[in-house]
């Protein structure tokens, strides 16, 4: 199945971040593109 898709880089000073905080944010991103509906109903 061929699909559109969007490509996301994080970048992140590695003495200041940890590479689970960068993931995370990361995976939150991902859930708020994929389903912007969870934005509003955040707020």
């Amino acid at each position: 199945v061929i699909r559109p898709m969007m490509y996301i880089a994080l970048s992140y000073d590695h003495r200041l971040i940890d590479g689970r905080e960068a993931v995370t944010a990361l995976k939150i991103i991902k859930e708020a593109i994929e389903d912007p509906t969870r934005m509003l109903i955040d707020l």
